[in-house]
Protein backbone atom coordinates (compact mmCIF):
# COMPACT_ATOMS: atom_id res chain seq x y z
CA UNK A 1 0.00 0.00 0.00
CA UNK A 2 2.53 2.53 1.01
CA UNK A 3 4.54 1.12 -2.42
CA UNK A 4 1.47 2.43 -4.31
CA UNK A 5 1.41 5.56 -2.65
CA UNK A 6 5.05 6.37 -3.31
CA UNK A 7 4.40 6.06 -6.90
CA UNK A 8 1.39 7.78 -7.07
CA UNK A 9 3.26 10.85 -5.50
CA UNK A 10 6.18 10.42 -7.63
CA UNK A 11 4.30 10.92 -10.38
CA UNK A 12 2.05 13.72 -9.41
CA UNK A 13 5.74 15.17 -8.37
CA UNK A 14 6.77 14.65 -11.86
CA UNK A 15 3.47 16.27 -13.53
CA UNK A 16 3.15 19.17 -11.63
CA UNK A 17 7.11 19.65 -12.48
CA UNK A 18 6.42 19.47 -16.60
CA UNK A 19 3.72 21.66 -15.68
CA UNK A 20 5.70 24.31 -14.36
CA UNK A 21 8.75 23.91 -17.37
CA UNK A 22 6.33 24.16 -19.95
CA UNK A 23 6.34 28.07 -20.01
CA UNK A 24 9.59 28.25 -19.65
CA UNK A 25 10.37 25.88 -22.38
CA UNK A 26 8.25 28.42 -24.57
CA UNK A 27 9.53 31.24 -23.72
CA UNK A 28 13.06 29.74 -24.87
CA UNK A 29 11.89 28.86 -28.08
CA UNK A 30 10.76 25.52 -27.67
CA UNK A 31 6.89 26.00 -28.54
CA UNK A 32 5.93 28.39 -31.62
CA UNK A 33 3.69 31.22 -31.26
CA UNK A 34 0.18 29.64 -32.84
CA UNK A 35 -0.92 33.24 -33.08
CA UNK A 36 2.41 34.28 -34.81
CA UNK A 37 1.76 35.21 -38.60
CA UNK A 38 3.31 33.27 -41.10
CA UNK A 39 6.98 33.24 -41.58
CA UNK A 40 7.41 34.74 -45.07
CA UNK A 41 4.54 37.65 -44.59
CA UNK A 42 6.41 40.27 -42.95
CA UNK A 43 9.85 39.41 -44.08
CA UNK A 44 8.98 39.98 -47.79
CA UNK A 45 7.86 43.59 -47.18
CA UNK A 46 10.79 44.46 -44.61
CA UNK A 47 13.38 43.04 -46.68
CA UNK A 48 11.86 44.02 -50.06
CA UNK A 49 13.71 47.81 -50.13
CA UNK A 50 10.63 49.27 -51.21
CA UNK A 51 8.85 51.79 -48.88
CA UNK A 52 5.55 49.77 -48.07
CA UNK A 53 3.67 52.89 -45.85
CA UNK A 54 1.28 52.42 -43.65
CA UNK A 55 -0.79 49.20 -43.14
CA UNK A 56 -4.31 49.07 -42.34
CA UNK A 57 -4.90 45.52 -40.39
CA UNK A 58 -8.41 46.12 -38.90
CA UNK A 59 -11.75 48.13 -39.02
CA UNK A 60 -13.93 48.20 -36.53
CA UNK A 61 -17.18 50.37 -36.84
CA UNK A 62 -19.35 49.73 -34.27
CA UNK A 63 -23.45 50.66 -34.07
CA UNK A 64 -22.35 53.39 -31.43
CA UNK A 65 -18.80 55.62 -31.24
CA UNK A 66 -17.05 56.05 -33.24
CA UNK A 67 -15.39 53.75 -36.23
CA UNK A 68 -11.39 53.09 -35.43
CA UNK A 69 -9.36 51.93 -38.10
CA UNK A 70 -5.79 49.91 -36.80
CA UNK A 71 -2.96 51.08 -38.95
CA UNK A 72 -0.08 50.14 -38.70
CA UNK A 73 -0.29 48.58 -34.98
CA UNK A 74 -1.72 51.78 -33.70
CA UNK A 75 -5.53 52.68 -33.19
CA UNK A 76 -6.90 55.69 -34.96
CA UNK A 77 -10.41 56.75 -34.73
CA UNK A 78 -12.35 58.75 -37.40
CA UNK A 79 -10.94 62.24 -37.11
CA UNK A 80 -7.93 61.26 -35.57
CA UNK A 81 -4.26 61.51 -36.79
CA UNK A 82 -1.80 58.42 -37.85
CA UNK A 83 1.59 60.54 -37.98
CA UNK A 84 1.18 63.62 -39.78
CA UNK A 85 -1.78 62.19 -41.72
CA UNK A 86 -5.58 62.27 -40.65
CA UNK A 87 -7.98 59.79 -40.96
CA UNK A 88 -11.26 61.31 -42.99
CA UNK A 89 -12.99 58.54 -44.26
CA UNK A 90 -13.58 54.66 -43.39
CA UNK A 91 -15.40 51.99 -44.72
CA UNK A 92 -15.54 48.04 -43.92
CA UNK A 93 -12.70 47.90 -46.67
CA UNK A 94 -10.16 51.10 -47.06
CA UNK A 95 -8.90 53.73 -44.53
CA UNK A 96 -8.71 57.30 -46.40
CA UNK A 97 -5.82 59.30 -45.23
CA UNK A 98 -5.30 63.14 -45.82
CA UNK A 99 -1.65 64.39 -44.87
CA UNK A 100 1.12 66.86 -46.34
CA UNK A 101 1.17 64.60 -49.34
CA UNK A 102 -1.99 64.36 -50.25
CA UNK A 103 -4.62 61.52 -49.71
CA UNK A 104 -4.10 58.14 -49.39
CA UNK A 105 -5.87 55.17 -49.74
CA UNK A 106 -5.36 52.23 -47.52
CA UNK A 107 -7.07 48.91 -48.32
CA UNK A 108 -7.95 45.89 -46.04
CA UNK A 109 -6.93 43.45 -48.89
CA UNK A 110 -5.07 45.44 -51.06
CA UNK A 111 -4.60 43.45 -54.69
CA UNK A 112 -8.46 42.02 -53.98
CA UNK A 113 -10.84 43.77 -56.13
CA UNK A 114 -14.66 42.92 -54.75
CA UNK A 115 -17.28 42.45 -57.12
CA UNK A 116 -20.71 41.72 -56.66
CA UNK A 117 -22.68 38.63 -58.45
CA UNK A 118 -25.85 39.67 -59.56
CA UNK A 119 -28.23 36.49 -59.89
CA UNK A 120 -31.75 36.58 -62.04
CA UNK A 121 -34.88 36.53 -60.05
CA UNK A 122 -37.38 33.73 -60.50
CA UNK A 123 -39.74 36.45 -61.47
CA UNK A 124 -37.27 37.45 -64.56
CA UNK A 125 -36.92 33.96 -65.49
CA UNK A 126 -40.43 33.20 -65.53
CA UNK A 127 -40.59 36.82 -67.87
CA UNK A 128 -37.83 35.24 -69.97
CA UNK A 129 -39.41 32.20 -70.53
CA UNK A 130 -43.07 33.32 -71.33
CA UNK A 131 -42.57 33.70 -75.57
CA UNK A 132 -40.48 30.13 -75.49
CA UNK A 133 -42.57 26.94 -75.68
Amino acid sequence: MADRLTRALGGLLLLTAALYAAPVLAQQGGLADPTRPPAGSMIAAEGSGEESGPLLQSVMIPKRGKPTALIGGQQVVLGGMYGDSRLIALTDREAVLEGPAGVERLYLTPGIEKTNIITKTSAARRGQSKGKP
